[in-house]
């Protein structure tokens, strides 16, 4: 399933355009820290993991789990992308029977490694999952996306802990870090810097990169892959709202749809 650089950008580009239409036609959603996770999510599932659309459930599959699940447009449209879930139903996003529920839900997507959203429980679960391919003797990884707002929760931070202890060298998070929170700006609220070297004093194998460099991605998975004895976490830098200039930085769009009339100025800079 890998793809080109060329075939990867234009990926993420259309994915950020089902992000704002999807959102735009629900009239409530999660544009901001859907948008800047893009280029992660289309990374792993169309050049990293190893999945089988066809074969959901395949034993062997790379897990991921989207743990701050307010995001979960971009991981929907992804899915669609990729052959997981239908991808003419996205516009159903939030409404009542909708596969394509507010937050990721099991019930409704089978293909979901977890129903997410109860914010900090992501990395707990990676570890039960990674700790569970290794009883099991089996080579699939696991990857957790966490939000820089969520790992102000002192679940994450034991959980790191452990994963440490145990040295779970089969999993990855990633903290999707752009700085901006449901009230605010993350530093304003509780500052979580300096945190690359937070993850390093736990224990972890830490890299620092520009969230929104595929390049820099895709090294970063492999040096993960790589690292033995210890578990990865990747502090990813990204831009809340990325590519829609009036949603750029801008606590509004944490949790604030855009107007039809933003949706459109939004699809014209999404060209």
């Amino acid at each position: 399933m890998a793809k080109s650089l060329e075939e990867l950008q234009a990926i993420a580009k259309r994915v950020r355009r089902e992000i704002v239409v999807m959102i735009g036609a629900a009239k409530s959603g999660h544009p901001g820290g859907s948008l800047s996770a893009v280029e992660i999510l289309v990374d792993l599932y169309f050049d990293h993991m190893r999945i089988d659309p066809h074969n959901p459930k395949w034993p062997d599959r790379d897990r991921f789990i989207l743990s701050k699940g307010h995001a979960a447009p971009v991981l929907y449209a992804v899915m669609a992308e990729t052959g997981f879930t239908p991808i003419d139903q996205l516009n159903t996003l939030r409404q009542l029977g909708s596969i394509y529920q507010g937050h990721p839900d099991v019930r409704f997507i089978p293909s979901l490694e977890a129903s997410t959203g109860s914010l900090g429980q992501g990395l707990s679960l990676a570890i039960g999952m990674g700790l569970a391919a290794r009883l099991d003797g089996r080579a699939y990884r696991t990857y957790v996306m966490l939000g820089d707002g969520e790992i102000q929760e002192g679940q994450i931070w034991e959980a790191a802990m452990s994963a440490a202890f145990h040295k779970v060298d089969n999993i990855v998070a990633i903290v999707d870090y752009n700085g901006i929170q449901l009230d605010g700006f993350v530093k304003d609220i509780m500052e979580v810097a300096p945190l690359a070297e937070k993850w390093r004093a736990f224990g972890w194998h830490t890299l620092e990169i520009d969230g929104h460099d595929l390049p820099a991605i895709q090294k970063a998975f492999h040096e993960a892959e790589a690292t033995k004895g210890k578990p990865t976490c990747i502090v990813a830098h990204t831009i809340k709202g990325k590519g829609v200039s009036f949603m750029e930085n801008n606590p509004k769009f944490h949790g604030t749809a855009p107007t039809p009339d933003e949706v459109k100025l939004a699809l014209q800079e999404l060209q």
